[in-house]
């Protein structure tokens, strides 16, 4: 949720009215964290994961979506 929250505040900052957000996978926190601080941007999802960890990881083992796909995991 927050790495989408913020790819949208920098794409409404550079002019940008017609959004639409499609995701992959995501958790209940995220998901939730996203409509309530952009209520105005559909958001269309494959799936939805059980949990976000103490460390924000998705649960039951994708981990850090974003590490996953850019190959960031340390």
């Amino acid at each position: 949720g927050g790495s989408a929250i913020a790819a949208i505040n920098n794409i409404k900052a550079r002019g940008a009215k017609d959004i639409k957000l499609v995701c992959l996978v995501g958790a209940p926190e995220g998901v939730k964290a996203f409509c309530e601080a952009n209520p105005d941007i559909p958001l269309y999802i494959g799936a939805v994961d059980r949990c976000l960890n103490e460390k924000a990881y998705i649960c039951p083992g994708l981990g850090d979506c974003g590490d996953r796909t850019f190959g960031t995991i340390k």
